[in-house]
Order: C-alpha cells, then sequence, then structure tokens
C-alpha cells in the first residue's frame, strides 16, 4: 500500500508508505491521496489529520517520474486542480491537518506541506523547491502559494535558488510552527492533536471551511459570509455544550451535532 490510513480517536493518520522512493508521489500514490481526502470530507468522526512520510529520511520528495515519460508540458496539462497531492489547493477539506515533516520535504513535498495547516518538523528536516534546478517549474502549489503566506523576498529566495532550507530557517520564515528533535517529533505531534481534539469538532469545520472560502473577500464581505458549516455549528447541541461545561467547570462532551 503507498498509503497507509487510519482513523482512531477523532485522529485521521495518513503516512505516504514508499521510503524506498522518498515517498514521492506516484500515480496510483496521486489517486490513493485523492480518496482518502474525499472520505476524510465526508466522515464526521474525525476532528484533526496528520500527514507524513514512512521512514526517517523523507516526508515527500514530490513526484515519482521514474519510468515516465513525461515532458514539463504533459505535466502541466494534466488536471490537478487540488495541488500536488490533492491537498496543495484543496478547499473542500474542512479539518486542520498537521504536517508531520520527519525529513526531506522537496518539490511536490513542500508544497503539500504548504496545503497543511500545521507544520511540526524534526530538526533535520529539509525543505525546498529544487524545480529550477533541473529545468522544471513548482507547479502544483509552490509558485502560487510560497509568496501568499511568507514575505516576497524569502518566497523569491526559496524559488530562485532551488537550494534547501533547514527546519530551523522555515520557522523563521513563519511556514513551520515548531521545530523539535527527531527523537521528540511524535510527541510534539500529539500535543498539538490533544489541543486540537479537544475543540468542538463543528466548531473546527466552521474555523476552517470560512478561512478556505473568504480568503479572497475583504474583512467586511468575509465577516457576512454564512457557510454552511458556520451555520450548522451555531445551532448544534455543542455550541450549547460548551457554554455549559465552561459554567459548570467541567469538560464539555462533544457529539458533533
Amino acid at each position: 500500500m503507498s498509503v497507509e490510513f487510519a482513523v482512531a480517536d477523532r485522529v485521521a493518520r495518513v503516512t505516504l508508505n514508499r521510503p524506498e522512493r522518498m515517498n514521492a508521489v506516484d500515480a496510483t500514490t496521486e489517486r490513493e491521496l485523492d480518496r482518502i481526502w474525499r472520505e476524510i470530507e465526508a466522515r464526521d468522526d474525525v476532528s484533526c489529520v496528520v500527514l507524513t512520510g514512512a521512514g526517517p529520511k523523507a516526508f515527500c520528495a514530490g513526484a515519482d517520474l521514474k519510468g515516465v515519460g513525461k515532458s514539463g508540458v504533459d505535466y502541466w496539462v494534466e488536471s490537478r486542480p487540488d495541488g500536488f497531492g490533492g491537498l496543495a489547493f484543496r478547499r473542500s477539506l474542512d479539518v486542520p491537518v498537521i504536517a508531520r515533516v520527519n525529513g526531506f520535504a522537496l518539490g511536490g513535498g513542500f508544497e503539500m506541506v504548504l496545503g497543511c495547516d500545521i507544520v511540526i518538523a524534526a530538526d533535520t528536516a529539509r525543505f525546498g523547491l529544487p524545480e529550477a534546478r533541473v529545468g522544471r517549474m513548482p507547479l502544483d502549489g509552490g509558485m502560487v502559494l510560497l509568496q501568499r503566506k511568507i514575505p516576497f523576498n524569502r518566497a523569491m529566495a526559496v524559488l530562485m535558488t532551488g537550494k534547501q532550507f533547514s527546519a530551523a530557517e522555515m520557522f523563521e520564515f513563519g511556514i513551520v510552527n515548531q521545530v523539535v528533535p527527531a527523537e521528540g517529533l511524535d510527541e510534539a505531534v500529539d500535543l498539538w492533536v490533544a489541543e486540537i481534539v479537544a475543540c468542538a469538532p463543528l466548531s473546527l469545520k466552521a474555523i476552517k471551511q470560512t478561512v478556505n472560502r473568504t480568503g479572497h473577500l475583504s474583512p467586511a464581505e468575509a465577516q457576512s459570509l454564512r457557510t454552511p458549516a458556520l451555520i450548522k455549528a451555531l445551532q448544534s447541541d455543542d455550541a450549547a455544550e460548551g457554554v455549559a461545561a465552561f459554567q459548570q467547570k467541567r469538560a464539555p462532551v462533544w457529539r458533533g451535532r
């Protein structure tokens, strides 16, 4: 199986499982990832997703074109409306996604990181968009997402050099939320997961759906948009439960309705 997928305790864990290829994404893996994202979107028992790569060496080294005779134009004209791995541009996945970056996140792997909401990286992780060094371009998110997430000159330093950057540098840039020793990566990710799962699942969906659908609007226009998830959360039993639990000084019991 090129992608491992499991759900437990409201947490979906998605693991790229091609360590012999540095978890590079081939056509089969791309299809499986899209299937997994669509399944998560349809489920109501997931409050958080953790995306990572198998093995200690790589998160994802990008597209696996070994044995594929595609030209740059051939690759470019293929439809990828959701960006690399079906994630970089995805706006229908209304669940927080944590990138657990255990190693190299290069090319499309970095583009998948840019599609995540929170990024926790081992101090040994490396990031980069090396496409220009091999006569290609970061077509599936890198060119258009990075400049919108960090200062222009820093984005251009990544795009125009193709060099690799450390986790510490990406933290300074604002791409990475936390850098930890490799041996402490799982513990750090689990702490973030616990904080997210402690929140009302419908509130999480409403927040992310609102963020995803209003980035192009003015603040006033965004404030007035009534997204379906927002209305559902406001009218939910969990909305009343949260207030009651606060008043009674107890932990809330979320039912997702």
